[in-house]
């Protein structure tokens, strides 16, 4: 069994495997490691390189992926699979210095410590050739960090870092989320007790090959993170990002029927119909992209995905109907039985929509 195994997501990455494998091994001579690339099926052959340089060195493994993708949840996959006790995670674009793995290694070794990170803000670190733009978001982002971290991290941004066996399955038993890229951030807010950490300086190094793992989706998905880590426990975050969404599904539906009704002069019903049916193709879209972008449908999967949406909602909208005109009859203040209205309908929607178009 390995003492260290080095967990290496990757997307369209092919150009970097060879250069990623020889950093490590002239970096962990004398470590029993092995290196774990976790490829989401990635078009330019990244899996098919990773297992050519698997054959002939037993120290390279693969871990394929079809149809999922997200850096944090393949980081979780790569990790529970390896049975070393130090598990370590780095990018496969080269801005990582494998240099750093036996420093982090020897802390985790001399005991106390749980975690340890590289980090691009303490004396000797450095961010590279980061733009006067990325920084700022980096530091925005780490002031939003603060909400849900239990310790005072210089770097919760970073994605390079090891922790013990011990460490890593108490955070995933107590609800690690596994949204977006921020790793770190999601480990240290699911631990049940504050994590011993030391933060060791790296320089953040220039992309050699590959795509950023970062799309313009990045903000949402370090939103929806934080959102879970502060409210999860109570209302499912997916439920939260449905329903706001759903809120602005009802302006564009009152945008369309007063262009359609006072504008162009359509029959109301017509004009009504007509706003329904965009308001659910806007509410489908956003929550295609981003809500369930983890199970996002693509291809001819996405018109039948709209279908059943389209059938769902418009049972929930009956729903809504008949609760509201039901406790109205009953002498229900008018406002309580419009939003009791809503809330069914919008939980019917979720639930169903949830398991019929977005199913695992």
């Amino acid at each position: 069994m390995p003492e260290l195994t080095v967990v290496v997501p990757t997307f369209n990455e092919a150009g970097n495997i060879a250069a990623v494998v020889a950093e490590v091994e002239q970096a962990l001579a004398g470590v029993d490691w092995e290196l774990l690339f976790v490829d989401d099926d990635s078009p330019d052959g990244t899996a098919d390189r990773v297992r050519e340089m698997a054959q002939r060195d037993r120290r390279v493994r693969c871990l394929q992926r079809i149809g999922r993708r997200g850096l944090a949840s393949a980081c979780i996959e790569g990790m529970l699979a390896s049975s070393a006790p130090y598990v370590a995670v780095m990018d496969g674009d080269l801005q990582h210095d494998p240099a750093l793995l036996p420093a982090m290694l020897d802390t985790l070794r001399g005991g106390g410590t749980d975690i340890v990170i590289g980090s691009r803000h303490v004396a000797g670190g450095g961010v590279g050739d980061f733009s006067s733009q990325r920084q700022g978001i980096s530091r925005l982002a780490t002031r939003l960090s603060r909400a849900v971290l239990k310790a005072d991290l210089s770097d919760p941004m970073s994605g390079f870092f090891m922790l013990t066996r011990p460490a890593l399955m108490d955070c995933l038993r107590h609800g690690v989320s596994a949204i977006g890229y921020k790793i770190l951030v999601d480990l240290f807010a699911s631990a049940p007790r504050p994590l011993r950490f030391v933060e060791l300086p790296y320089t953040f190094r220039a992309r050699q090959a590959g795509h950023s793992k970062l799309d313009s989706k990045v903000v949402w998905d370090y939103l929806m993170l934080l959102a879970d880590k502060l409210v999860g426990r109570f209302v499912p975050v997916r439920f939260l990002a449905f329903s706001a969404i759903g809120g602005l599904g009802v302006g564009v539906h009152l945008a369309v029927l007063g262009l359609a009704f006072r504008g162009l002069g359509m029959d109301f019903v017509a004009a009504q119909a007509l706003a329904t049916l965009v308001a659910m193709g806007f509410n489908y879209v956003l929550n295609n992209s981003l809500t369930y972008r983890d199970r996002r449908r693509r291809g001819w999967r996405f018109f039948t995905g709209w279908l059943s949406f389209v059938l769902a909602c418009s049972v929930g909208a009956f729903a809504n109907v008949g609760i509201a005109a039901y406790l109205f009859d009953r002498q229900t203040f008018w406002l309580l039985s419009a939003l009791s209205g809503v809330l069914v309908g919008a939980v019917w929607n979720y639930a169903v929509t949830s398991v019929y178009t977005w199913r695992k």
